[in-house]
């Protein structure tokens, strides 16, 4: 279970905690998301874990109390016309430092001062648009409650997303599939083709032909 043990290390040397993770990105389409999760001191959110080891009914329960405890919090977006453009890791980060930006900028309005931070990553990787003291912690979503917090923010925000463009396209079963290589939505895609949010360089030359 995920917990503020990382956090208070950090606290003790006066650094304001910023939590990162994101969704999304293996999916065939849709956008990558990031969120970024600033929590207080000694915040207590009870059944907040890794957002993939949660029922969906579950992430939804814990959005609006992350958000309501949450010093700052924020989300990035990247879309896919975006991620061929760059690559997929290169928009994660913009998407993390996007979130990163709005959730430092939201704890800064509500403190009357911008604070020192301090990141804690999912993951493997540095963010490299952060000069500050970072630290990349592989499994960070079972580890660290601000990173936990802040999977389910960036979950959450991209599920209703693909829920939204299953209206605006149907019959590739966004709603179900979140853009992830389903049966469905490997069938539809040899049968409709691509849409706009599909990532052209996550598809094959068969599917590509519709462009």
């Amino acid at each position: 279970m995920a917990d503020l043990r990382l956090e208070r290390v950090l606290w003790r040397h006066g650094c304001q905690v910023i939590g990162l993770d994101e969704a999304g990105r293996g999916p065939l389409a849709g956008p990558v998301v990031a969120a970024a999760c600033i929590l207080p001191e000694g915040a207590v959110l009870p059944g907040v874990n890794d957002s993939k080891r949660l029922t969906e009914k579950q992430r939804e329960a814990a959005f609006a109390p992350i958000q309501e405890a949450a010093l700052g919090w924020g989300v990035g977006i990247v879309d896919a016309a975006r991620i061929d453009e760059i690559n997929i890791l290169r928009a994660t980060f913009e998407a993390m430092a996007q979130a990163v930006e709005a959730a430092r900028a939201m704890a800064a309005v509500r403190l009357g001062r911008v604070a020192e931070a301090a990141l804690l990553v999912d993951g493997s990787q540095r963010l490299p648009q952060w000069t500050g003291w970072q630290r990349p912690v592989v499994g960070g979503d079972r580890k660290s409650l601000s990173i936990a917090a802040a999977s389910i923010l960036a979950k959450v925000t991209r599920d209703r997303l693909m829920v939204e463009y299953d209206q605006l396209y149907p019959g590739y079963g966004f709603a179900r599939n979140k853009g992830y290589g389903s049966q469905e939505h490997l069938a539809a895609l040899e049968q409709l083709g691509p849409c706009p949010i599909h990532r052209r360089t996550f598809i094959g030359p068969r599917q590509l032909r519709f462009f």
